[in-house]
């Protein structure tokens, strides 16, 4: 880049005198004039050019002369520019003027043109020297301010509560925090490859007893410039394992080449612990049968035909009084929330034509799925499943399914949504007839039923739409495959011990499901910290969980609960 030079004079003269003297430096672009008539004109030209180093003026000119040019560029911020006074050999007082004002060097007329020149070069050499100072300077300012950032950031990074692990752009650990150093049980070691990290820091693959593959790591992904997090990863100290969850980040700079790879180290062993709870809690329990359920009575002609080849017949003209057999089977119990409130704004016909609206929606769900109803209880539907528990719980969500699109429909009428309760439990039953000569009945005798009626009840007190007792649960051929999460222990009416409770709510608005599927594990800790009666640790988690989302009703439930105790 050449330096630029900015001659004020008003002989059109010098301006010929310049060019020729530096033609072959201007024409290898070594130096570069432009040039004014007076003072006024050569401060135009440094606005429009702030990147001249030097002034070469003369003091006698129309205008604006150059001491009050010199005094002029006094007041500007141009630390390197420097000035190079002009003047005849009897202006000496104005030249010392000129010097005290800031001046660097002066010439007398006529030009000496070597004198010029050297002038030039000394000014230029002096000019470039302030420059690489400054330059130095600037570099030592920004060290020390990368200095300061990158000890906040250090201090920053020492208070998180999660392991930090950085790694250059070729795999070498850069740094990592106190947390990191707590779950490695060591610092940086240097010299470190990218393949002897897992054995240095004694990564492996959970549940094995392999190194993790360093290719795989989340923090080697990010040097390939991918965003990665993996939970399948334990760090081991001697006996100690560490199960941890890694999430790895590429740091770019402002060209975007990438510099560095961060990791953060979550240690999950207590959500690793609390999963591992809720399946000893499930496990040991085991319901012993206590009491009788009675169904209501139905016209003896509406007996199901699932019914009647249960107990061995096609026709019911086969049926005699006193004929049982015992299944294993699963009990759905359904049920409209507030029915008594929207019977009070019908007339007994408009009562039928609803209900008959809504069962005649629900009862094609349950046949669809290898079920049958087995009892109409006003509003309230009771169904078997024979086949396997998986029937009855897709028979549920079917229901509430088509009753989104049920209340969609009611909608256009403006008629207020309705809401159901859905309890499933699964166990041995007793189905036969019972009855006298003149008059006969179906039922279902067993507590497993009225298990699943307490199921169902205690949907309106957790306020959700689908409960299942552990029984059905772990009959299930994949509950991996739904949206569920445990709702904790009850002791319900009339049975001795604990039942263990299980919310499916894949059925449930979109917005309110995806909340739930990502709060699951935190929900559950509340669960286990609730039922162990940690209640500080229980109240902060349901508080937190309600902050994220105002609409889980079931948070709020134990949150209430827990501030009883």
């Amino acid at each position: 880049m050449p330096a630029k030079i900015l001659v004020v004079d008003d002989e059109p003269s010098f301006k010929s005198i310049i060019n020729q003297k530096f033609r072959k430096r201007i024409r290898v672009k070594e130096l570069e004039f432009s040039f004014a008539s007076n003072g006024v004109m050569a401060l135009e030209k440094l606005q429009a050019q702030p990147e001249i180093d030097i002034i070469l003026t003369d003091i006698s000119m129309p205008e604006m002369d150059g001491i009050t040019l010199l005094s002029t560029l006094a007041d500007l911020n141009h630390p390197t520019l420097k000035t190079v006074i002009i003047s005849a050999s009897s202006d000496f007082h104005l030249i010392r003027k000129a010097m005290n004002l800031g001046a660097f060097d002066f010439l007398t007329k006529p030009i000496d043109l070597e004198d010029l020149e050297i002038t030039v070069n000394k000014t230029l050499n002096y000019v470039q020297k302030l420059k690489d100072k400054m330059e130095q300077e600037h570099l030592i300012e920004a060290a020390q301010k990368l200095y300061e950032s990158e000890k906040r950031l250090e201090s920053f990074l020492e208070t998180l509560p999660v392991g930090v692990f950085v790694i250059d752009a070729n795999g070498q650990p850069f740094y990592t925090n106190q947390t990191a150093q707590n779950i490695f049980g060591k610092g940086i070691i240097a010299g470190a490859t990218p393949e002897k990290i897992p054995e240095i820091y004694q990564l492996y693959l959970a549940g094995t007893k392999k190194f993790y593959p360093y290719q795989q790591q989340p923090i080697f992904q990010a040097l390939k410039g991918q965003n990665t997090r993996v939970d399948n990863i334990e760090i081991r100290q001697g006996e100690k394992i560490i199960p941890v969850e890694v999430s790895a980040s590429p740091i770019f700079d402002d060209s975007g080449k990438l510099i560095y790879a961060i990791a953060t180290f979550q240690d999950i062993t207590e959500r690793k612990k609390a999963e591992a709870e809720i399946i000893e809690f499930t496990q040991k329990l085991e319901v012993k049968n206590t009491e009788l359920s009675k169904l209501n009575k139905a016209y003896s002609h509406f007996v199901p035909k699932q019914f009647l080849r249960f107990l061995g017949h096609e026709s019911i003209l086969d049926i005699s009084l006193g004929e049982s057999v015992q299944k294993e089977m699963s009990i759905l119990f359904s049920d409209i929330r507030a029915f008594t409130t929207l019977s009070e704004g019908m007339s007994l016909t408009e009562n039928f034509k609803f209900i008959n609206s809504y069962l005649s929606r629900m009862e094609p769900l349950i046949t669809a799925n290898h079920g049958f109803i087995d009892k109409y209880i006003g509003d309230a539907i009771m169904a078997l499943f024979g086949r396997c528990p998986d029937d009855a719980v897709q028979a549920a969500l079917g229901m509430l399914f088509e009753l989104n699109k049920y209340n969609t429909m009611r909608n256009q009428y403006n008629k207020p949504p309705i809401k159901i309760g859905i309890g499933i439990n699964t166990g041995s039953l007793m189905l036969g007839t019972i009855g006298g000569i003149n008059r006969m009945d179906t039922t279902v005798i067993s507590d497993a039923v009225n298990l699943a009626s307490r199921l169902q009840d205690l949907t309106k007190i957790y306020s959700t739409s689908l409960l299942i007792s552990q029984h059905t649960f772990f009959a299930l051929k994949n509950y991996a495959k739904y949206n569920y999460r445990f709702l904790g222990q009850v002791k319900v009416k009339g049975k001795k011990d604990m039942v263990s409770l299980f919310e499916f709510f894949d059925a449930d608005p979109p917005e309110l499901a995806e909340f739930k599927i990502k709060t699951k594990t935190l929900f559950e800790k509340g669960v286990i910290a609730y039922c162990s009666q940690h209640k500080e640790e229980a109240n902060e988690i349901f508080q937190r969980i309600i902050s994220l989302n105002s609409q889980d009703k079931t948070a709020y439930f134990y949150l209430q609960d827990n501030e009883k105790i």
